[in-house]
């Protein structure tokens, strides 16, 4: 599910940003970039620096990435991308730095009349787990404006629609009844909801590991009574390593009209 879920977030985010996709099959993703793209995902200022210095004509690059390794046979046809990789957390950053808002219309395509759009209110989450180990997981929640039913999986959903950033043709949008901000703090308290109900054995085991790694550090240090600064930089070394922590981002944002 993940692998799908990074996937089709690629497919909209490159859209989004008017980048042709080239080819995709499902768990390979080959993208042209454009020169703005490039700039911002691509990590290389030095190429760009020259390009600029002596006006030469640019060449952004072509991206291949593998978002389900297990389809692939050789690896090395492009890049594996994945929750918690380099590539996708520049995409992240992309996205923010883009808008993190938006404002679009459902579109039907049909006109039987005059018709109404329910409001929903969007939010895409990340949520990290962090460890030696790290896990990264997206949430993707919205809730119906008018009701407060919270959906799962909202962002999946809406991209399979037809939006626009304009209102359609004889169509009447409902005022919400949940205001936004109200909406966006019952979102943050289902993701804490989420995170709380999960399994946090991967936090135990976290500090098993660490209290073992403190058992080693503290014999190579047995009988020194005063211990050395370098015993308390790689102590304070092992609490940066292993302690469980988790971080919840807000990716982006919308309100959605839908029939």
């Amino acid at each position: 599910m993940y692998a799908e879920q990074v996937h089709d977030y690629l497919k909209t985010f490159f859209k989004e940003t008017n980048c042709e996709i080239v080819s995709d099959e499902g768990h390979l993703l080959s993208v042209q970039l454009n020169i703005d793209m490039d700039k911002r995902i691509m990590n290389r200022p030095f190429y760009w620096q020259y390009i600029e210095a002596t006006n030469s004509p640019a060449n952004p690059a072509m991206l291949t990435l593998i978002t389900d390794r297990t389809k692939i046979q050789n690896q090395f046809m492009g890049e594996i991308i994945h929750f918690g990789s380099g590539r996708l957390h520049l995409i992240f950053k992309a996205t923010k730095e883009l808008g993190s808002f938006v404002k679009m219309y459902q579109h039907s395509g049909e006109n039987n009349g005059k018709q109404m759009l329910t409001p929903y209110f969007c939010v895409n989450y990340k949520v990290s787990y962090y460890s030696d180990q790290t896990k990264e997981v997206l949430y993707s929640l919205g809730i119906n404006l008018i009701n407060g039913e919270i959906e799962d999986n909202f962002h999946e959903y809406v991209t399979q629609l037809n939006l626009k950033p304009t209102i359609p043709d004889n169509t009447f949008c409902l005022q919400f009844i949940i205001k936004p901000n109200r909406a966006l703090e019952r979102l943050d308290s289902m993701i804490q909801n989420i995170i709380q109900n999960d399994d946090h054995t991967w936090a135990e085991d976290a500090k098993k590991r660490w209290a073992k790694e403190l058992e080693v550090l503290n014999y190579f240090y047995e009988g020194i009574e005063e211990k050395p600064e370098s015993f308390e930089v790689e102590k304070k070394g092992l609490e940066e390593r292993f302690n469980p922590r988790i971080k919840v981002e807000i990716i982006n944002g919308g309100l959605f009209y839908l029939y």
